[in-house]
């Protein structure tokens, strides 16, 4: 199998641009999804951008702008309805999901062969991807990327001490609706190459894979990263090998998923050989403490 050799048709070539990107965005943000457990947000966010891309579809209009206009909703309700007292996170999430992927439900069930378009819009379409829908998913990914390089050091102190964060005078709400936003923006960049329903995979699962290799945010970052970019290069190679050369079918987005979780279980086959070795590099004395404690 040649893992090259597909990257040679313009088309292809241009899916791997568009995975790369969003494999390197969806894994420097899933850092911050994995540190805060905000995993069911992204989940969340995929389904409730859905009636965004729906309405643009019946309207004629871009469906990035759909999605962002619905994604950009989700995140201000989300931060509003989580900070009350008497609604909560859970409440919020489990509302805005339900309420808008029924919306877009309801609004694509009234089209002629709307079980074919729901497929599209669920599981997304990365080979027919074009220079338009590149350009646009490289201008959302240049906004996030630099959103989150502003903000990266005051979003890392939130993760893992709000107490301290608010002591220092960050306002926390204002940091909570920055990372719900940039959740949003990878979701809306992602949307039309994987769907609504993969794009939390590629948040979530190599963040959580360099999470099990390391300890240090920067690297975790970088590491989640290159997992994201390499599922992505190694799920279009795989499809398009084993569709071309072997004729059985597979389909891209869904591969380059398969291929995510096989780098997660080689991480969590591996985690346990870094912590034996951490553990040897410690003086003898220090584990005793440790132990003791």
């Amino acid at each position: 199998m040649n893992l090259f050799e597909p990257f040679t048709i313009p088309y292809m070539q241009r899916a791997l641009v568009e995975v790369l990107v969003l494999g390197a965005l969806a894994g420097a943000v899933g850092v911050l999804v994995v540190l805060r457990r905000l995993a069911f947000v992204g989940d969340a966010l995929t389904h409730t951008v859905f009636p965004g891309i729906v309405i643009a579809h019946l309207l004629g209009r871009s469906i990035l702008l759909g999605a962002l206009a619905f994604g950009v909703l989700t995140a201000v309700l989300l931060t509003v309805l989580g900070g009350h007292r008497r609604v909560g996170n859970d409440a919020a999430l489990a509302i805005l999901l339900t309420s808008f992927f029924s919306l877009g439900v309801v609004l694509i069930s009234r089209t002629r062969g709307f079980t074919a378009d729901l497929t599209v819009f669920l599981f997304g379409r990365v080979l027919a991807i074009d220079r338009t829908d590149l350009v646009q998913t490289l201008a959302v990914a240049v906004v996030a990327a630099i959103v989150l390089a502003v903000l990266h050091k005051e979003l890392v102190l939130r993760a893992f001490d709000p107490e301290a964060a608010a002591a220092m005078g960050y306002r926390t709400g204002r940091l909570d609706l920055a990372l719900n936003l940039l959740i949003a923006l990878v979701v809306v960049a992602a949307v039309e190459a994987v769907g609504t329903v993969l794009v939390i995979a590629l948040i979530v699962v190599p963040a959580a894979a360099a999470r099990l290799l390391t300890d240090r945010v920067g690297a975790m970052t970088a590491l989640a990263c290159l997992l994201g970019a390499a599922g992505g290069w190694l799920g279009l190679a795989v499809s398009y090998e084993v569709s071309v050369d072997h004729d059985l079918r597979l389909a891209a987005g869904a591969t380059i998923v398969v291929v995510l979780v096989g780098l997660f279980g080689l991480a969590a086959a591996v985690a346990p050989l870094r912590r034996r070795r951490g553990r040897a590099r410690v003086p003898a004395g220090a584990q005793a403490k440790v132990g003791a404690r």
